[in-house]
């Protein structure tokens, strides 16, 4: 049941294509950015790396100024294939962390083919299912559970941030705690 839990030593985010001319088509876009903010200052507050994907930035834009905002020093990776398995893994070989945080567009093109390529590559991932959006529903459930099959854990913004903290009472708990209400 280990791979259910989550460590904030062990954890990395990765925000996956929240840009401009893509969100512009997601009707739940605001609901992701909120969630995603809420991630972004989690994982500002735990120390935990935070990597954020781009495609095709030239067509596509940049990460939406709603996600930008969270994000001191950001490097990103710019990427044309749908997966970031290859640029993410060669980011991740320097931190030494096994565990995945999903968030990003679309749920059942590149959000999948990542979490499909990093779960074979034998990371925990954990996909936050509120923080993930495509453009029609279909597809958003389609790749839920095509995730859910691989092996990955499904799971919200809510259950990350309160499994990372692990308790009350603690300063990150206080700091954290006014964005869950």
């Amino acid at each position: 049941m280990s791979k259910y839990r989550l460590n904030k030593e062990d954890a990395v985010l990765v925000v996956i294509d929240l840009q401009d001319r893509l969100m512009n088509a997601m009707p739940d876009k605001e609901k992701v950015y909120k969630n995603t903010g809420i991630l972004l200052q989690t994982a500002q507050q735990l120390n935990i790396p935070v990597i954020v994907s781009e495609q095709y930035p030239r067509g596509l834009g940049s990460t939406v100024a709603e996600i930008k905002e969270h994000l001191k020093d950001y490097e990103y990776i710019e990427k044309t294939s749908f997966s970031v398995c290859e640029a993410l893994q060669a980011k991740l070989a320097g931190l030494k962390r096994k565990t995945l945080i999903i968030t990003g567009s679309e749920t059942h093109v590149c959000v999948y083919q990542t979490v499909r390529d990093m779960v074979a590559e034998g990371y925990q991932v954990h996909v936050v299912q509120d923080a993930v959006c495509s453009r029609f529903p279909a597809n958003y459930q389609n790749g839920i559970e095509l995730m859910r099959d691989l092996g990955a854990v499904i799971t919200s913004t809510e259950t990350v941030v309160f499994d990372l903290l692990k308790e009350a009472g603690t300063a990150d708990f206080k700091a954290l705690s006014p964005l869950i209400k």
